[in-house]
């Protein structure tokens, strides 16, 4: 065996056997423990969160003592060496010998689907103590894997394969939750993101298969076919764990629903405040992920202006264009010019233009920039013969940046931030200028090469290359192609003198650009109040503020 990755040979079934054993009475003991005097505070947590013992029994709850060898002692005591307890997951390697990995904590016993315990998940219960983290899971050993596990799966799988339906929430006491109020079929990760490994398990249970009306909704308010819902607090982490599912599998995302709960609850605080039923219904209020895919990128934007529209078109024209199924894109394409009040052909010609922009790629990787409510990494652009305005001057601000940015310092650009940018090429490379410390960064990088050079041109030259260069580095490999083509594009004027007011006149433009969105949204949230609305005067001095520093940059010109 090696700690953490080996594999256990077909020839070696006894050592397995071992790592099982040594789990299942590791479980033993944490659950016996859990009556303790120590474990007050663990039953305390339980109880404010509506288990009682029979439920956590049911779970395999236990407690972990604070002491740094209890489990070790009772193991050694059952006859499990020490290399045994240590390759199990259950001790770490001391100084002075090997200690409890789980200490002073409620422990989840994890399961595989054979219901054989292979790993714990573990909660601190003092919230106080910022020095260990809040859950911290078993380490990858022979038999735990936490990309192919499901918490839950064992007590939910014959519902699973029943009901042709699984839900998935984010924690262990949202599986209880779940369970407790009738929902049989809810599966928790393990301290790991939603993968493809979870998607194979899944559709095995479902035995999934490709269905040209998976996902069809039928009059009862199931779907046809097999269904997978996402069930999650709201979060940005939560919502990107179901979004995963689009890039992942299109047959498996056609079948895939997600529900939120109204004022972003999970199904643990949800059954505390309302009840068993709330869950039940919260899983039947699923919607299928395609419209959420698309309801959570409009749901960023004010519709009630013509900008907030097209900025909503341009950001969710991506998600329509890469469902591959052509009646559902034509469906999904009826209902984004539906929801935006906008055009049918209007709606069509962006969806088409986004096909060929943007693409969804196989998975995410360090370094990666997402693509705006579609958790997926952002393809390079192709450049196009005609651009409208707005893309125009995003694109000119963001190479005039790249190109020279010693010349844009002090422009204003430090002030625009990711909703800046409507096309989201454009914004995923000022996420990545931004990563790499922006204009700031450039700013100390041109200090330390006029120390070395002394300064001049070689000190500038040194500089904005090193600038770039950190950007390419922040982007990761699908943005930086699209940081390339702006670092090298061609300027349309030459002069120093020429090229610097053409920086700082197009950095300018496009400050004024986004002063005119953010304007539009104060006014759109101002006509909602009246006078006597607490917020109103702080709205109406926001307003005023951004006309006058749009009348500087007018008055720039």
């Amino acid at each position: 065996y090696e700690e953490g990755g080996a594999r256990v040979r077909t020839e070696e079934p006894g050592k397995r056997q071992r790592l099982l054993d040594a789990h299942r009475v590791a479980e033993e003991f944490y659950c016996k423990q859990l009556g303790s005097k120590e474990a007050h505070r663990g039953r305390t947590f339980l109880a404010e969160r509506g288990f009682n013992q029979a439920m956590c029994e049911h779970f395999g709850v236990g407690y972990a003592p604070a002491s740094w060898d209890s489990l070790t002692r009772h193991l050694r005591s059952k006859g499990f060496t020490d290399q045994e307890i240590q390759i199990a997951g259950l001790g770490s390697q001391g100084s002075r010998g090997i200690y409890d990995r789980f200490r002073g904590r409620l422990v989840w016993p994890i399961r595989d689907i054979t219901g054989a315990t292979v790993g714990f998940g573990a909660r601190r219960l003092d919230d106080a103590d910022k020095e260990s983290p809040k859950y911290l899971n078993t380490p990858e050993t022979p038999i735990y894997k936490k990309s192919q596990l499901l918490y839950g799966l064992d007590l939910a799988k014959k519902s699973i394969v029943t009901d042709h339906r699984v839900v998935i929430v984010e924690g262990y006491t949202d599986v209880m939750a779940a369970h407790v109020a009738g929902v049989t079929n809810a599966v928790a990760t393990c301290g790991t993101a939603f993968g493809s490994e979870h998607v194979r398990i899944i559709r095995r249970l479902l035995g999934d298969h490709a269905d040209p009306a998976a996902g069809v909704v039928l009059s009862s308010g199931r779907a046809h076919g097999s269904e997978v819902i996402f069930t999650f607090d709201g979060d940005s982490a939560g919502q990107k764990a179901a979004l995963r599912a689009y890039g992942e599998d299109q047959n498996f995302a056609a079948q895939t629903f997600v529900a939120v709960a109204p004022g972003g609850q999970d199904p643990c605080d949800l059954r505390l405040a309302e009840g068993n039923q709330a869950i039940v219904d919260l899983v039947n209020s699923r919607i299928p992920l395609f419209e959420f895919a698309i309801r959570s990128v409009l749901s960023q934007m004010d519709l009630r202006s013509a900008e907030g529209r097209v900025q909503g078109l341009r950001a969710s024209a991506g998600i329509v264009a890469h469902i591959k199924d052509r009646a559902l894109r034509a469906e999904y394409t009826r209902s984004l010019a539906g929801w935006l009040g906008m055009d049918m052909g209007t709606v069509e010609q962006a969806i088409r233009a986004a096909g060929r922009v943007e693409v969804i790629a196989p998975g995410p990787r360090p370094g990666e920039i997402e693509m705006a409510g579609a958790g997926r990494p952002v393809a390079a652009p192709k450049r196009r013969g005609s651009e409208d305005p707005v893309t125009r001057v995003e694109r000119q601000a963001l190479e005039a940046v790249l190109q020279h940015p010693l010349y844009v310092v002090g422009s204003g650009f430090e002030e625009l931030d990711g909703q800046s940018f409507t096309v989201p090429t454009h914004r995923a490379v000022h996420d990545a200028i931004r990563a790499a410390g922006g204009l700031d960064a450039f700013t100390q990088m041109m200090r330390q090469a006029e120390a070395h050079f002394g300064p001049g041109e070689n000190a500038t030259l040194a500089a904005s290359r090193h600038f770039v260069q950190v950007v390419l580095e922040a982007a990761g490999e699908f943005i930086a192609p699209s940081v390339t083509e702006l670092a090298v594009n061609p300027l349309p004027v030459a002069g120093e003198g020429d090229v610097r007011s053409y920086c700082r006149g197009v950095v300018a433009a496009m400050v004024r650009m986004d002063l005119t969105r953010q304007l539009g949204e104060a006014r759109a949230a101002l006509s909602r109040m009246n006078e006597e609305d607490p917020q109103y005067s702080e709205v109406f001095r926001s307003l005023m503020r951004l006309e006058q520093r749009r009348q500087n940059y007018t008055e720039r010109d």
